[in-house]
C-alpha cells in the first residue's frame, strides 16, 4: 500500500464553486494551482488564466441562469482557445499552425453555458497515448500517489479535477483517454461518440475514433454535467429500471490484479446481472480482432494528419510517437479493409445486443494507476483489450470510479446506446 500521498485539497461540487462570488472562484483556482507539486502543475497545466480575467469572465457567466453559471473549467490542450498556444502535448504544434484565432465550439458551447475557461491542461504528445508520459512537458503524476502516472492522454485534465483545483474538465477519448484516467484518479469520466460537432475542430489523433469527453469528481457533478452538454436526458420515470448487463474480469483473459478484478465485478454487480453465456460469447467474438482493427486504423489516420510534418519536425517529436505515425504509411489496402470489417463486426454485435439491454458493463482497467517502469506493451494490451471494443463501435461510454484497498482506484465501463441515454441519470442519482 502507498504510504506517502500527499495531501491534495478537498474537491468542491460544482454548487459550491457556483456560491462563490467570481473574484473568490478565481481567486480559489489559483490558490488550488499555487498549491500543486511543480512536478505536478508543469507535467499538468498548459496555461492559466490570469486571476483577474478569470473573474471577469466568472462575473459575466454568474449573470446568467445557465446550469453551468460560474463554473471554472480547464480545457485539454487539442481545444482552440483564441489567443492561446494550441500545442497538443507537443513542442512544435503551434509553431506549426499558429496560434488559434478562434474559440472552438466547445468551448463556445461550455460558455454558452455559463462556464469559464480557467486554462488548458497538458495530455500524452498528439493523444497518443494511455499512460499519462510525456517527454516535453514531463510525465504527469497522479496527485495522491506521485511516483504513480495518473493515465493518459488526458492526463492534466483528469489529474487537475482529482486534485481539486476546478470541478470539471474537458478530455477526448480516441482508444480510452478519457476513461483510463478517470479510472485511475478515481474520477467520473464520460466520452462521446465519433463525429459530432464537440470534437470536429479539435485537433485530431484519428478523426474517425476520437470523441470528446469530460471529468468530474463526483456522480451528481458528472449527472449536471453531462445533462448540460448533451441536452435533455431520457426520462424512465415510471418505467422498468435499465436493463444491462456485465463481462466478470475473468472473460477477457488477461491478466487481471486480483483485487481490481475483485472490485469491478463487485461493483459492476450491484446494478447488474452477468451477461448470459451465449451473450458474452457473442460479444467476445466480434472483439477478437478489436485490437489489430484500433491500431492499424489510428495510425493509417494519425500518418494522414502528421504526413506534412514528419520530416521537417522529426527531431520535435517523441522518436516512439514519429515512428508510430510514420509506420501508418505502411498499411496497405487488405490491411485497412480487414480492420474495417472488424469495425463492422463489432458495431453488429452491440446493435444487436441493444436490441435487448439498455447498458453493457465492462471494466476500464485490469489494473490501478501504473508506475512508469510498468506502462510496457504488455500493459497497453491489456488496457485497450478492455477500451478498444466501445472504440470500434462509436459509442459513448460513463467511467465509474471503483476504490480499491490500497487507496488507489480502477473503474467500471458503462457503455452506452446513446449519450442521452436514462441510463445516466438511472446510475448518476443511485451514486455507485
Amino acid at each position: 500500500m502507498d504510504t506517502n500521498a500527499p495531501k491534495t485539497p478537498a474537491t468542491l461540487p460544482l454548487a459550491a464553486w457556483q456560491s462563490l462570488s467570481s473574484a473568490e472562484a478565481a481567486r480559489e483556482v489559483h490558490a488550488r494551482v499555487a498549491a500543486l507539486s511543480p512536478s505536478l502543475r508543469r507535467a499538468a497545466l498548459a496555461w492559466l488564466k490570469p486571476e483577474a480575467e478569470l473573474a471577469g469572465e466568472l462575473a459575466a457567466s454568474a449573470r446568467t441562469s445557465q446550469p453551468l453559471r460560474g463554473v471554472p473549467y480547464l480545457l485539454k490542450d487539442l481545444f482552440d482557445l483564441a489567443g492561446v498556444p494550441t500545442n497538443a502535448g507537443s513542442s512544435f504544434l503551434n509553431s506549426a499552425r499558429g496560434t488559434p484565432a478562434l474559440d472552438s465550439a466547445l468551448v463556445r458551447q461550455l460558455r454558452g453555458l455559463g462556464a469559464a475557461c480557467a486554462g488548458k491542461t497538458h495530455l500524452v504528445e498528439f493523444a497518443a497515448g494511455l499512460f499519462g508520459d510525456n517527454s516535453h512537458y514531463g510525465d504527469c503524476p497522479h496527485p495522491r500517489f506521485p511516483e504513480r502516472l495518473s493515465g493518459g492522454s488526458s492526463s492534466g485534465s483528469a489529474a487537475l479535477v482529482a486534485a481539486g483545483v476546478v470541478p470539471l474538465a474537458i478530455g477526448t477519448d480516441t482508444g480510452g483517454s478519457v476513461r483510463v484516467p478517470a479510472a485511475f484518479c478515481g474520477l467520473y469520466g464520460f466520452r462521446l461518440s465519433p463525429g459530432d460537432d464537440f470534437i470536429r475542430d479539435a485537433m485530431p489523433l484519428a478523426p474517425s475514433l476520437d470523441t470528446a469527453g469530460w471529468f468530474t469528481a463526483s456522480a451528481a457533478d458528472m449527472l449536471t454535467a453531462t445533462s448540460a452538454l448533451v441536452g435533455p436526458l431520457l426520462n424512465k420515470q415510471g418505467m422498468p429500471e435499465p436493463r444491462g448487463g456485465y463481462l466478470p474480469a475473468k472473460i477477457f483473459g488477461i491478466p487481471f490484479d486480483s483485487a481490481t478484478a475483485a472490485a469491478c465485478d463487485r461493483a459492476a454487480a450491484a446494478v447488474a446481472q452477468p451477461a448470459d453465456p451465449a451473450t458474452a460469447a457473442e460479444l467476445l467474438s466480434s472483439w477478437q480482432d478489436a485490437i489489430e482493427a484500433y491500431t492499424v486504423t489510428a495510425l493509417h489516420e494519425a500518418h494522414g494528419i502528421h504526413r506534412s510534418w514528419l520530416a521537417p519536425y522529426r527531431t520535435e517529436y517523441e522518436p516512439s510517437i514519429w515512428q508510430r505515425f510514420s509506420d501508418g504509411a505502411n498499411y496497405t489496402s487488405a490491411q485497412l479493409a480487414t480492420a474495417a470489417a472488424s469495425f463492422a463486426r463489432v458495431r453488429a454485435a452491440f446493435q444487436h445486443y441493444f436490441t435487448r439491454h439498455d447498458f453493457l458493463i465492462l471494466p476500464a482497467t485490469p489494473f490501478p494507476a501504473l508506475r512508469k517502469a510498468d506502462g510496457t506493451p504488455e500493459a497497453r494490451r491489456a488496457l485497450l483489450t478492455l477500451t478498444t471494443p466501445a472504440s470500434l463501435a462509436g459509442l459513448p461510454v460513463l467511467t465509474l470510479p471503483v476504490p480499491l484497498p490500497s487507496g488507489l482506484t480502477t473503474g467500471l465501463q458503462v457503455i452506452l446506446p446513446a449519450a442521452n441515454s436514462a441510463v445516466v441519470p438511472w446510475i448518476c442519482s443511485g451514486g455507485l
